[in-house]
């Protein structure tokens, strides 16, 4: 089922508290790393990011990608799409863009003698949305119940999206031209945002000097099937989680609601998006419990574009990355243990 088991690489970690260690999946642990393997020979140097990625995706989020033009944002979700696997389909915001041409809607059929229902791009198992903020808020909205319920409604009836479904959308900096910021309902729908930032020197020659022979997603053979990932997802969602660590979530969850600086803190939605952020960071690193660090290197991408700030915050400089940061660093950490609560 599992295609080239034997080109497939296994992922290790040191055991804090690791429960049932022996019912591990080595077959999808050695597919995940393989799949991050390939990934990572398409974007170079950007280890973390493409990390962050398949844990949200493993999670069942949405990934918002924001950075400046040409750092290899659709090559990343074109190349995650080939080693997935199932339909891919990409959609390119313009500022004309309809909520139809999103979702569909019903056309005449001249054979037929009726209205039949077309099927719009957001009905495949990985969706692109390219350059999200350029198209009207109307048209943004259109992707929410997509989001939220894996469904679309057209002409008052509601149809399923296939399964797995995952939106992948990239928007440029809201200072670039013919922008329009996302509502906050939307931004709530995302599981992480993330940057790629510009290559690190060594790895933009190696690009350079590799040149047309660079690996291109469209020659990445995929490594799963659609239900192949979707019981990698599910493993992931059984990674055991400390008491202590969720209530450390909680509590920075709860600071962030209580700061002066902040006018909107994180949701509930963002809390529990949180954990099972740092479980699939968990899996993906190999392991079947979550660690302290789990939580403290998912918080940023998860919870950072889900704060509003105060203006006069913003007038002083912060931003909610950093005001998180301070709420993460004042915070004890739980140091779980194998017998009892103990923290540092």
């Amino acid at each position: 089922m599992i295609p080239n088991p034997q080109q497939k690489e296994t992922g290790s970690g040191e055991p804090l508290r690791a429960p049932n260690p022996d019912m591990w999946p080595e077959a999808a642990q050695q597919s995940l790393q393989l799949m991050l393997a390939r990934v990572n020979g398409v974007l170079l140097g950007k280890e973390q990011v493409v990390s962050r990625v398949f844990s949200a995706l493993l999670a069942g989020g949405h990934v918002l990608l924001e950075d400046v033009p040409g750092v290899g944002k659709t090559l990343l979700v074109r190349a995650i799409a080939r080693v997935i696997g199932g339909e891919f389909r990409r959609i390119q915001f313009t500022s004309d863009m309809q909520p139809a041409d999103v979702v569909g809607g019903m056309v005449w059929d001249g054979k037929r003698g009726e209205l039949v229902f077309r099927q719009g791009p957001l009905m495949a198992n990985v969706v692109l949305a390219d350059e999200i903020n350029r198209t009207p808020p109307r048209t943004q909205s259109a992707l929410l119940e997509a989001m939220e319920e894996r469904s679309v409604s057209a002409d008052g009836e509601t149809r399923p999206l296939p399964v797995p479904f995952m939106l992948l959308a990239t928007q440029n900096p809201l200072r670039d031209d013919g922008t329009y910021p996302l509502p906050e309902a939307q931004l709530d729908r995302f599981m992480m945002r993330l940057t790629i930032g510009y290559p690190a020197p060594e790895d933009e020659i190696g690009m350079l000097a590799s040149g047309r022979q660079r690996l291109l997603p469209e020659l990445l053979r995929p490594v799963i099937v659609p239900e192949e990932w979707m019981r990698m997802q599910k493993d992931a969602q059984s990674v055991h989680v400390h008491p202590a660590l969720l209530a450390y979530a909680v509590h920075i969850v709860g600071a962030t609601r209580a700061s002066q600086e902040l006018q909107l803190g994180a949701s509930p939605r963002a809390t529990l998006d949180w954990i099972r952020a740092s479980q699939a960071a968990a899996y993906v690193a190999g392991r079947r419990y979550v660690v302290p660090d789990d939580l403290k290197q998912t918080a940023e991408p998860v919870l950072a574009h889900r704060l509003l700030m105060r203006d006069e915050a913003w007038v002083q400089g912060r931003t909610p990355a950093k005001v998180l940061e301070d709420i993460l660093a004042a915070a004890p950490v739980p140091m779980p243990a194998s017998e009892g609560g103990r923290r540092r």
